[in-house]
């Protein structure tokens, strides 16, 4: 369906709805969806609100793991189902206003002075929102504390990391969040993180908080060895919707972030998206939208856009948020359904000198969502031509991608915000979270539970399982060289001699083992040290 512009002007001015209490407005007239559309998605919807309403109210929405889901009582503890956990959620507010009062006093500080940095140790939902939201919000010049993450267990990156620090550490919190304690990549990062204080002649614990669950592995090191703080994580709360909780407050209150906004801005949204009427709710018109466009499969990928350099993590943000909660194998019925809805971003007008080449003109298989920001920057914009600001063309460049786009038959969706502020970034978090919830009742799939993730955990461990052999094998033959395939048969690793071999290579690489070079890529000996 290809509209003149008279007709895409009357059906935006059909389409377009604005939120003035959240600064957002959502244009969907450039998705071709029919005239019925909405009536004849009108029972489904009505379904997926009211399912809203009982997850707000405590039901067990995660049947998996017989677990309550409750990310929305972060912003507006009153909506708990008990008051026990009205009172801890309050009380973890608190405790991280108060404890980054400390900080910010002086009254908490480390072995060199008052902590000026903040190390962040976690892994997906413990480190992408909070990288999302110190991007997001960070001003340099006035910000109490810069941040930086470990945030996956690759060495040379925390050696990246640590050599920003160097010097620094005696003025450094580190932050480590892992929800069960027993997360490798997190725990590594806390190991590698230690050996770094310990090698700068400091005392790791006088430098450290945990955020994790009580009782936790994590909860008990933190006790046992006198960390400084720990706060809260809960069975309730998943690491993909932490991000109002102490898993993204905590940093964000430390680096001087308004987190009242934050949560205020989350609240509000949560607010206008608990309307159980389709126009006048933002969320249900993204999942609707997401539905139609993807045949209620995802059979379209989701393409970002915002153009704003402070929301190029947003995109990386919503692939966990997204696709961990949508790509599920099975549906609620235990039908087989291989559901899900891929992202992927850039940032304008980056994604101009990037992949719009093939988005106007390749492979149909996405829709975009462009996110527009109106305000430049804080205070006056100079001309870089007679009456056109940077900020002008970077307007000019997101009207003319959106219509270069539609022009070839490319669906588009539009956010409109008026600013980037702790309250708008809390309002898209809501948003977000939202729509995912209504869009997984529409295709009746469980949002809230990851077992493709917790496959590839097992399936590492595996690997790290058989390492430990190949170690001890070769120790045991030592002086004597064998191929991958003799050590897995020495190992009884039958079906496992393409890992064996990876495993040998890695050990090689990194002078655990020695390797000579064979006839042929995969036949190489490895020999103990």
């Amino acid at each position: 369906m290809q509209l003149s512009k008279e007709q895409l002007w009357h059906r935006f001015q059909k389409h377009f709805t604005e939120f003035p209490s959240l600064g957002l407005a959502i244009d969907v007239s450039r998705i071709n969806f029919p005239d019925d559309f909405f009536p004849r998605m009108e029972p489904a919807i009505q379904k997926a609100f009211a399912a809203m309403v009982e997850l707000e109210k405590g039901a067990i929405a995660n049947p998996d793991e017989k677990r309550m889901v409750g990310h929305y009582w972060l912003r507006n503890s009153a909506l708990a189902p008990t008051p026990a956990i009205r009172k801890e959620i309050d009380d973890a507010l608190a405790s991280v206003k108060t404890f980054a009062a400390e900080v910010h006093s002086g009254k908490v500080a480390g072995a060199k002075g008052p902590f000026k940095h903040v190390l962040v140790i976690g892994i997906g939902g413990s480190a992408l929102g909070p990288q999302f939201v110190a991007g997001a919000l960070g001003q340099p010049a006035t910000d109490k504390s810069s941040v930086f993450f470990f945030d996956n267990t690759d060495p040379d990156g925390m050696d990246k990391v640590l050599a920003q620090l160097a010097g620094r550490l005696g003025q450094t919190l580190a932050v480590v969040i892992s929800k069960s304690g027993g997360t490798k990549e997190t725990s590594n990062g806390m190991l590698e993180a230690e050996a770094a204080w310990t090698r700068a002649g400091l005392d790791f614990t006088k430098h450290v908080v945990a955020i994790t669950g009580e009782g936790s592995e994590l909860d008990k090191v933190a006790v046992s060895k006198g960390w400084l703080r720990r706060f809260p994580m809960w069975d309730w709360v998943g690491g993909r919707t932490s991000e109002l909780s102490a898993v993204g407050l905590l940093p964000a209150a430390l680096q001087g972030l308004d987190i009242d906004a934050m949560l205020a801005g989350a609240k509000a949204c949560d607010e206008v998206t608990r309307r159980p009427d389709t126009a006048q709710n933002p969320a249900a018109q993204l999942a609707l939208m997401w539905h139609f466009l993807g045949d209620g499969r995802g059979s379209k990928d989701m393409v970002v856009l915002p153009y704003k350099d402070r929301l190029e993590l947003f995109s990386k943000y919503l692939q966990q948020l997204v696709m961990e909660s949508l790509g599920k194998e099975l549906d609620l019925d235990g039908k087989v359904v291989n559901q899900g809805l891929s992202v992927y971003g850039n940032k304008g007008s980056t994604d101009q000198h990037a992949y719009v080449q093939q988005l106007r003109e390749g492979v149909l298989n996405f829709f975009a969502v462009f996110i527009e920001v109106l305000r430049e920057r804080t205070g006056e914009s100079m001309q870089v031509e007679p009456g056109v600001t940077s900020g002008d063309f970077l307007n000019g460049f997101f009207l003319g991608t959106r219509e270069a786009l539609y022009e070839k038959g490319r669906q588009s969706i539009t956010l409109t915000v008026r600013e980037v502020s702790p309250f708008t970034v809390g309002m898209l978090i809501a948003l977000f979270e939202r729509a995912v919830g209504f869009y997984a009742s529409l295709v009746n799939i469980n949002a809230y539970h990851q077992p493709g993730v917790e496959a590839g955990k097992k399936a590492a461990g595996t690997v790290i399982t058989l390492q430990i052999k190949v170690l001890a094998y070769l120790a045991e033959k030592k002086g004597h060289a064998l191929t991958s395939a003799q050590i897995a048969s020495g190992i009884g690793a039958h079906d496992g001699f393409e890992t064996v071999f990876k495993i040998c290579e890695h050990l090689a690489a990194n002078g655990r083992v020695k390797k000579t070079a064979g006839a042929d890529a995969t036949a190489g000996t490895y020999a103990a040290v």
